[in-house]
């Protein structure tokens, strides 16, 4: 009986289609750990809220700044280290943060306004719009604006 020693050829994978799937794969993670760090300061932003507003009896508006600035801080924080991984200046990345929430926080607040007047929405309901509205323009703003020349540029 002859053996076949003969080999088949098995195609090499396509390297393009692996790293554009690899991509596809760090895209989702990142916004993954963008969602979770959001809610993070989103607990942190409704917890200083909470202390700032009834234990300190602070204005509603003061307390509201307050806490969204250190929910801001969090979020920023976290997700430049850990998110998109970037070596960016950071006071000129705060600064694109701050000029995001410049124009942000005064429509969020005519947003709010506009849900629950002129359309009868729950107060709830139409935070929770504006949650969803931040997170989405928040991450893309982040992604492509203020971290999109640095993409994980961070030494490890």
């Amino acid at each position: 009986m002859k053996e076949n020693n003969t080999v088949q050829e098995v195609p090499a994978e396509n390297t393009e289609s692996v790293s554009a799937a690899k991509t596809k794969n760090a895209e989702w993670l990142r916004v993954l750990k963008f969602v979770l760090f959001s809610a993070s300061a989103g607990i942190i932003e409704m917890g200083a809220f909470a202390l700032l507003n009834e234990t300190l009896h602070l204005d509603y508006w003061l307390s509201y700044m307050i806490a969204l600035v250190l929910s801001v801080l969090w979020n920023f924080t976290l997700n430049r280290k850990f998110t998109f991984k970037s070596a960016a200046n950071v006071p000129i990345a705060m600064l694109k943060v701050a000029a995001y929430y410049l124009v942000f926080t005064p429509l969020s607040s005519w947003l709010e306004h506009i849900y629950t007047m002129s359309w009868g929405w729950n107060e709830y309901l139409a935070t929770a719009a504006n949650m969803i509205l931040n997170l989405i323009t928040e991450f893309l703003y982040q992604r492509f604006v203020v971290f999109g020349n640095s993409l994980d540029t961070q030494e490890k």
